[in-house]
């Protein structure tokens, strides 16, 4: 249960007087409701609140906890005495994101003070890539020998009891550690004590290669609805596993990473950020931003003289710029989600193109028609509603069109699709949308302004 208020403060006090009693407040505590509290704490009471923490075992798995830019400060707050005490606890996976927050000198004396084995495992995590499958896994995977018994792999999972992660399924390896197949606790349960694991295994196994990029991994989990999925080298061997838990957390990052980039914002930026850091993630888009919209202001610009001779065309910009951004703003958001899911097929990109354009049109002419009937009614000149419906229709189908295009040629650029897209087809929405509504009324001038 979160924490309240009486409880923040009193743990505070406590802190604040050091008092013995803290580390039997905190392990009646969950340590996601403790990793509340870090929001609330100053420079000094984080520290003592580690320390407590660390006295209980509970430092790392409450860490572990922390959105990662307050992990990040955090971790410059604590002496690396006791970092190198947390992380030796924590499990190999969640050890290397805390690594990975450090710089490259601190990562490296921290890893140097490590146990010999365990230093070994960390530098061999922290060697693969960042955001790939090898730097997700935890290294400690429960597998058997291909000709291993039921009974036998029943005793070996008694024997590790709490020492690996979760074991959800039970992976088989050959003489070389080659993963050659899977077999589900329920199968090893049912079956006969001296059942031989190759006849009860799943032969080919869906597996991850070390260098797959973690979205992949987690389009994989989310396919086949695995509560974890192994991990393989090159060659095939079984090196670690991934769990459902670490898939949520990607995820939830992509998922934070695309919505971000859609907005024209740095995916590291938070709301706890500071003012100036925020600044400086946001002032090449801002600039993007006003040069896009300046192309925009152009437009109208060309068309200025008529805006003045009929008063009543501008009245009209916002709305068909407006409809048209809104067309393009949900193609976007269904392209961007099929090309992460993996649910659009390239061999049909340019059907997929068109059918968006077609839905477009179809809700540009109803809208358009409606807009068309409020504007005669409001200016008795049906020449303006003829405008005003062509316009909206004309650039809802273009929105529709441009938010299909833009996303799709910036994952064949092996750009991120929501990289900065949600500006892009607004701009060029606002732009077109301008031009199509003064450029339909120059044709039909005479009739527009009655001569």
């Amino acid at each position: 249960m979160p924490l309240n208020i009486k409880q923040k403060k009193a743990i505070r006090k406590l802190l604040h007087f050091r008092s013995p009693r803290l580390t039997r407040t905190l392990e009646k505590l969950h340590p996601a409701d403790i990793a509340d509290l870090f929001q609330e704490l100053n420079d000094r009471e984080i520290p003592e609140l580690i320390h407590a923490l660390a006295q209980t075992g509970m430092a790392g798995q409450t860490l572990d906890e922390l959105p990662e830019g307050i992990l990040k400060n955090v971790l410059e707050l604590i002496d690396d005495n006791l970092l190198v005490l947390i992380v030796n606890r924590l499990e190999p996976d969640s050890a290397v994101d805390f690594l990975q927050l450090l710089d490259e000198e601190r990562q490296q004396r921290i890893v140097q003070q490590l146990p010999a084995p365990v230093r070994k495992r960390f530098q061999k995590l922290l060697s693969y890539e960042e955001d790939t499958a090898g730097a997700l896994m935890t290294p400690d995977v429960f597998a058997l020998p291909v000709d291993s018994t039921a009974q036998d792999a029943i005793d070996r999972i008694r024997e590790a009891g709490d020492k690996l992660e979760a074991i959800f399924y039970l992976y088989v390896v050959d003489h070389e550690r080659k993963l050659v197949g899977v077999v589900s606790l329920r199968q090893l349960i049912l079956a006969s004590p001296d059942t031989q694991l190759q006849d009860l295994m799943s032969l080919h196994p869906v597996s991850a290669n070390v260098h797959d990029d973690q979205e992949h991994v987690s389009a994989l989990v989310a396919k086949y609805d695995f509560l974890s999925i192994p991990v393989v080298d090159d060659q095939g061997v079984l090196v670690g596993v991934i769990t459902v838990d670490d898939v949520i957390d990607v995820l939830e990052e992509e998922a934070t990473e695309d919505f971000y980039h859609m907005a024209g914002l740095n995916d590291q930026e938070r709301v706890f950020t500071p003012v100036m850091e925020s600044v400086k993630m946001r002032i090449g888009w801002v600039l993007l931003n006003l040069v896009t919209a300046s192309v925009a202001a152009a437009v109208v610009g060309v068309f200025e003289h008529k805006i003045a001779e009929a008063a009543v065309l501008a009245t009209f910009m916002p709305l068909v710029a407006g409809m048209g951004g809104n067309s393009g703003s949900q193609t976007l958001a269904i392209l961007v989600r099929g090309i992460a899911l993996g649910e659009l097929a390239f061999s049909k990109v340019w059907q997929t193109v068109l059918k968006k354009a077609a839905i477009g049109l179809i809700l540009g002419l109803i809208a358009g028609g409606i807009a068309a009937i409020l504007a005669y009614i409001l200016h008795s000149n049906p020449w303006i509603g003829l405008v005003l419906f062509l316009a909206m229709a004309i650039n809802m189908a273009f929105g529709a069109l441009i938010g299909a295009i833009v996303p799709i040629l910036l994952r064949a650029l092996k750009k991120d699709p929501a990289l900065g897209s949600g500006i892009l087809v607004t701009a060029l929405t606002d732009s077109v949308g301008y031009l199509v509504l003064f450029g339909i009324s120059w044709m039909m001038w005479g009739r527009i302004v009655g001569h």
